[in-house]
């Protein structure tokens, strides 16, 4: 990586989200016990669907690789913001800022096409449900895991190819908790806007077409089950209600945030929250906790390993004073 940096810069200074110690505290404690709960409610789901035999179906299988995904996209900065809090001087290498964007593109863009091959799991069970152990075999679902991280492998590495080439020598201030592309670029010393408008605004594209996709696909599930009974008709629209929530929360800062870079919106920052943050929280409380069949599966994974702690505790006998 040394190699493409022919620059004078090795580090990169972080503003993070405030300057101010009363809200520093208030963050690092609200976000550490976001990060905790994140973390620790996306593997009980992804351990739950691997030791559970009947939950392993098409949709599950895709959940569970939801949440080892928004496991490593709560980790590609968030430890690290929170370490930052108490840090007087917050600086990035060189080397760690490219790390932080090649991640964040990976991540994002295998989540991208993740939901929409969620949604389109969704949409046989529903549309389709005599073909959909046919159409959603083994092979199919392995096949979509596997283009899910190869589309953003290649997304991230279609920016990181253009980033790598640019001279960074002056300012190195960047205005956020992490790298972003739009950030960093702004830094070269050399003209990057029409070019990096360009390559910026492909991710801001593919979000905006990614998110119209799953909106049509809610819509075809809808009206599809629009003629079922009310209470089948209640639950899913409950249900795709709270799906769209959460996808609107993960895509609509991605389009605000590179279908127009370059602009210094204090906003920029708060919605850079929400997609790295909050979404990969929400997850397992809307995707999968909310379903009855997960739920019981995790009450009862949890009771055994209590059982099981039981059994393994030591027992004293009690002695009786004579």
């Amino acid at each position: 990586m040394e190699g493409f940096n022919h620059s004078g810069v090795s580090e990169f200074v972080l503003l993070g989200l405030t300057d101010s110690p009363e809200l520093q505290i208030f963050f690092f404690v609200m976000f550490s016990v976001f990060y905790l709960l994140t973390m620790s409610g996306n593997c009980l789901i992804l351990l739950t669907v691997l030791c559970t035999p009947h939950l392993h179906s098409p949709m599950y299988f895709l959940l569970s690789n939801l949440s080892l995904i928004d496991m490593c996209l709560s980790s590609f900065a968030t430890p690290k913001m929170i370490m930052d809090f108490f840090t007087e001087h917050k600086t990035i290498s060189f080397e760690g800022c490219i790390s932080q964007i090649f991640f964040l593109h990976l991540f994002t863009g295998t989540e991208i096409v993740l939901l929409i091959s969620m949604s389109f799991d969704r949409y046989i069970a529903i549309c389709k449900p005599l073909h959909y152990s046919t159409i959603m075999s083994q092979r199919v679902c392995v096949g979509l895991v596997v283009t899910s991280w190869t589309v953003g492998f290649l997304h991230t590495m279609s920016q990181l190819a253009f980033t790598l080439c640019l001279p960074f020598c002056g300012p190195n201030v960047v205005d956020s908790f992490f790298c972003d592309l739009p950030l960093v670029i702004q830094l070269a010393c050399i003209d990057v806007y029409v070019l990096g408008i360009f390559m910026i605004s492909t991710s801001g594209v593919i979000a905006l077409v990614s998110f119209l996709l799953l909106l049509t696909s809610y819509v075809i599930v809808l009206v599809t089950i629009k003629d079922h009974s009310s209470t089948g008709s209640s639950k899913v629209f409950s249900t795709c209600t709270a799906h769209f929530l959460v996808v609107l929360m993960f895509f609509g800062p991605c389009i605000f945030i590179y279908v127009w870079p370059f602009t210094n919106f204090l906003v920029d920052k708060v919605l850079s929250v929400f997609y790295t943050i909050f979404t990969p929280f929400l997850n397992p409380l809307i995707y999968t906790l909310r379903n009855q069949e997960m739920k019981m599966a995790v009450k009862k994974k949890l009771s055994n390993q209590y059982l099981n702690l039981g059994k393994t505790s030591p027992r004293y006998p009690v002695q009786s004073i004579s």
